[in-house]
């Protein structure tokens, strides 16, 4: 028995006339089948291997480079496989509304997980950032060489939460029958909770700065996506967001970070 999807983005199954394109790849002409959405996440999953474990011969900074791109660029490949004529409704239109909205939420994101440090730092304690410190000794067009290579990484992370979630949306539609509005909260949170977990070897593996810090972090950069309907927006966030981070730790002396 087939399930039935609401197209709105509006409440499941109500009639109205939307004012943007609902979520791609879970319903609709484009949307993307089981075992396609197991390909998209297995590039995911190596997408993720290959920053993290894959060494590429070519050292330095060149190497930073190579693995931005990669981290990127795997997980769209397979979304273009999966959805060949319709992979592009991730990236809509930026234009001065958009470039305000990246602004606006990374401003939001920031301002939220400063409220949690001062919060529970006393508590949950945590490590730096290990590029901190690299930022606080580098020379300035180190830093700047950073900084670009950083911009098709939030990319890939980006990507690597992003078609997740909307798997599990589809998933838990299509498959198990669940509202629109239940599936996208549960794959919000997941999909949140899995990107803090990812960073346990960032920050030392600690659990609970993870998720109280970085998961909560990326709920916020998840609604600009949700919000928006626009990677891009999304993306602009998380650079707002890691960028002021990393501009801390030039400002300050190294021994404070």
């Amino acid at each position: 028995m087939s399930t039935q999807v609401p197209t709105s983005p509006l409440q499941d199954g109500r009639a109205s006339a939307p004012s943007k394109p609902d979520l791609p790849f879970y319903a609709g002409p484009f949307a993307i089948t089981g075992g396609r959405w197991l390909v998209v996440i297995a590039a995911c999953a190596v997408a993720y291997g290959q920053l993290t474990l894959l060494p590429i011969p070519v050292g330095g900074e060149l190497e930073m480079w190579v693995h931005s791109i990669l981290f990127a660029l795997i997980p769209l490949v397979a979304l273009a496989w999966a959805a060949p004529r319709g992979w592009t409704a991730l990236f809509r239109t930026v234009r001065i509304r958009q470039v305000a909205q990246m602004i606006g939420f990374g401003v939001l994101n920031i301002s939220v997980s400063v409220a949690i440090a001062v919060t529970l730092n006393g508590v949950i304690g945590g490590a730096a950032n290990p590029a901190a410190g690299t930022l606080a000794e580098a020379t300035g067009p180190e830093r700047l060489n950073f900084l670009a290579a950083t911009i098709p990484q939030l990319l890939g992370e980006e990507l690597i939460t992003i078609l997740p979630l909307l798997a599990l949306l589809s998933v838990l539609v299509r498959r198990f029958g669940w509202s629109r509005t239940a599936a996208l909260a549960i794959a919000w949170v997941a999909t949140a909770v899995v990107f803090g977990l990812l960073h346990l070897p960032t920050y030392g593996w600690n659990v609970l700065q993870c998720l109280a810090y970085i998961a909560v972090a990326r709920l916020f950069l998840t609604l600009a996506y949700v919000v928006t309907r626009n990677i891009w927006v999304s993306t602009g966030a998380h650079i707002v967001n890691d960028w002021a981070m990393f501009s801390v730790a030039m400002v300050l002396p190294a021994a404070l970070i």
